[in-house]
């Protein structure tokens, strides 16, 4: 029994119009990829470098600094080499936010003081002096100078919610106060059981 010529052929065909159409399609995407129209650009600035996790058995020496942000005090963690006390760590707050604290929605409520602000910390406690009437500072203010003081490297290895923090300034005293969270609370001495021993 004799096969048609156009039986024959038809896988032939098949193949070769398979090839052509990879071929077309090969051409298409190669030209499609390169010509997509990206430029090359230059170098993004995208902030400050992230820092990596500190060795096991090491204390972090970085400084936190408290900011005010769109929903309250916040904290911003600052890299240092050593541990940092309350004056150091006021006058780095003074400063106000970095570009990175910026673009988190941080600020600085704190007045511009007419003088420095000095700081002297002893077992578990801060005197923070400031060169005006330190009953004239506002809630965040307090709360912003209380916290960063408690945070800081204070002597009395005490957590920073159970560091006394007192501003003084202009013969006027505040406090003592404690840093609760990222607010400042007025420190209240806990009154002796009324209880009676057996």
């Amino acid at each position: 029994m004799s096969v048609p010529n156009s039986a024959r052929t038809r896988p032939t065909r098949r193949i070769m119009l398979g090839g052509l159409l990879a071929g077309v399609l090969g051409a298409l995407s190669a030209g499609a990829l390169t010509g997509c129209g990206i430029a090359p650009t230059g170098v993004i600035d995208a902030g400050e470098p992230a820092h990596g996790l500190k060795a096991p058995g090491k204390p972090a020496p970085d400084v936190q600094l408290y900011f005010l942000g769109p929903t309250g005090l916040r904290p911003a963690s600052r890299p240092a080499t050593a541990p940092v006390g309350p004056e150091e760590a006021i006058n780095l707050l003074l400063k106000g936010p970095n570009d990175a604290e910026r673009q988190r929605g941080l600020t600085n409520v704190l007045p511009v003081l007419p003088g420095p602000v000095t700081a002297e910390a002893e077992d578990g406690r801060v005197t923070v002096h400031v060169p005006m009437n330190a009953k004239r500072l506002d809630t965040p203010s307090v709360s912003q100078l209380v916290c960063t003081a408690a945070n800081a490297a204070v002597p009395g290895a005490r957590s920073p919610s159970e560091v006394l923090v007192t501003l003084v300034g202009s013969t006027v005293r505040v406090g003592p106060m404690v840093c609760g969270g990222t607010n400042a609370f007025p420190f209240i001495q806990p009154s002796p059981s009324s209880a009676q021993p057996d």
